[in-house]
């Protein structure tokens, strides 16, 4: 071959290569755009999620408030002057609540007017006036200020969620109603303060009522109860199949099953704790102990996976040199390995924990759905938690439970964000790399 000949098939090679390389960019190039997409498009639904719950959450931290002078009349709370709580709990302050609001508007007359005049307050009131003189009861025969809750669909109203410039057909604040709202609203009676109720309260079929101090309670009794079972237990599970459990096909069963109980669906818990626990052994329903032994077998695989991870990740050198100066393979594991393994393992629980904090499904299935009013006071009262509350506001049609739902996501949200912080900041202030 000529040297014209072999320059010329070079060039060509090098051609085909360089065209192959010009593919091989554009390629990576196209690769990465897919990604900033990918990742752009992520972040605009996240940025979109959290708006919609922020723009309809927010406004349930506030509530509107109306002013009343009560004239706590003696012959209506107290006939006898006894001053008996028994007596003094039992009185009409629903009735005073009435008289006063009529004392207000004299005008109204009708029954139905009447009627839509009481709407504008809430059912709470005439119990928020009832603590009041049972705390104090020298109050009776004066006049006292009692700034009480407005009903939801005024507090929708303020809040601007009710178009008031409408037909009137069309909104569930009528005109007579609106003129009554104004008229409070330049008496300067309605105000808008931090909703405290919100975090007080229980749950309530009243929406300007109800709070999720209840739900919060539950959440917590449940949480105690899944900590106190889980962590011991998949804390030794794991050091036994890590460190002394020996190597045959029992074991191998045994890791096979871990990892599989980590993929099944949440519900499925839910069932066997339906069938075992309250079935079998006959447990309360809707009680946080319940709860907490369903969510127990849910995140023992969880905990499992990552204490044996963390084990793992202990250098051998560390257990040879603490058998070396004579120590026996229980103590190397107790005073080198595990202190060592434990910011991991604590990772891995405290992550646990916020899955079983966001949980709903197994609970359903325990009757941890149930309408519970009352704050638990303890692991075996009736109860429900913050996620199945969120689940039972979604469901209901009144506009004011949109924010309260809102509302409590957004709470659950800094609970979860709380939870994984704690555990990247125990992750970095603990873990040792080798």
């Amino acid at each position: 071959m000529s040297e014209t000949n072999f320059a010329s098939a070079e060039d060509k090679m090098f051609a085909r290569v360089e065209a192959g390389m010009k593919r091989r960019r554009a390629a990576e190039k196209r690769f990465q755009w897919y990604g900033r997409c990918a990742v752009a498009l992520g972040l605009t639904f996240l940025v979109v999620l959290f708006v919609s719950i922020v723009s309809n959450g927010y406004t349930a931290f506030w509530q509107t408030r109306v002013t009343l002078d009560v004239t706590l009349d003696a012959s209506v709370i107290d006939p006898q002057g006894s001053r008996d709580p028994e007596v003094l709990r039992a009185a009409d302050y629903g009735g005073l609540i009435k008289a006063t609001l009529r004392d207000m508007f004299p005008d109204v007359t009708g029954r139905r007017d009447r009627f839509a005049l009481y709407g504008l307050i809430s059912n709470g009131a005439a119990f928020d006036l009832r603590d009041r003189v049972l705390a104090n009861p020298q109050l009776i025969g004066t006049t006292v200020s009692l700034s009480v809750a407005a009903d939801d669909d005024v507090d929708m109203l303020m809040k601007g969620h009710i178009d008031r410039d409408g037909a009137e057909a069309d909104r569930r604040i009528k005109d007579n109603q609106l003129g009554w709202i104004d008229q409070l609203q330049a008496d300067g009676r309605l105000e808008r303060v931090f909703n405290l109720d919100f975090f007080a309260n229980g749950d309530s079929r009243d929406p300007e009522l109800a709070g999720i101090r209840g739900a919060l309670m539950g959440s917590v009794f449940t949480l105690v109860v899944t900590l106190a079972l889980s962590f011991p237990l998949a804390v030794a599970a794991a050091v036994y199949l890590e460190e002394f459990a020996p190597k045959n096909r029992w074991t191998d069963l045994i890791e096979v099953n871990i990892n599989n109980l980590a993929a099944v669906p949440s519900i499925v818990f839910g069932l066997l704790g339906l069938a075992v626990f309250i079935n079998f052994f006959t447990l309360p329903r809707s009680a946080p102990l319940v709860g907490g032994l369903v969510l127990t077998l849910m995140t023992l695989p969880t905990i499992i996976i990552a204490s044996r991870a963390s084990l793992k990740s202990v250098p051998p050198s560390i257990r040879e040199g603490a058998l070396g100066v004579g120590a026996s393979p229980m103590q190397a594991v107790m005073y080198h390995v595990l202190p060592l393994a434990m910011p991991g393992m604590l990772t891995g629980t405290i992550i646990g924990m916020a899955q079983a904090l966001g949980e709903t499904a197994p609970l359903l299935m325990i009757g941890m759905v149930a309408f519970i009013a009352d704050v638990p006071n303890g692991v075996f009262d009736p109860s429900t938690v913050l996620p199945v509350q969120i689940y039972l506001w979604a469901d209901s049609p009144e506009r004011a439970y949109v924010e309260k739902t809102s509302a409590a996501i957004l709470v659950l949200l800094l609970f979860l964000a709380t939870m994984n912080a704690v555990a990247v900041l125990l992750r970095r202030r603990f873990e040792r790399r080798w």
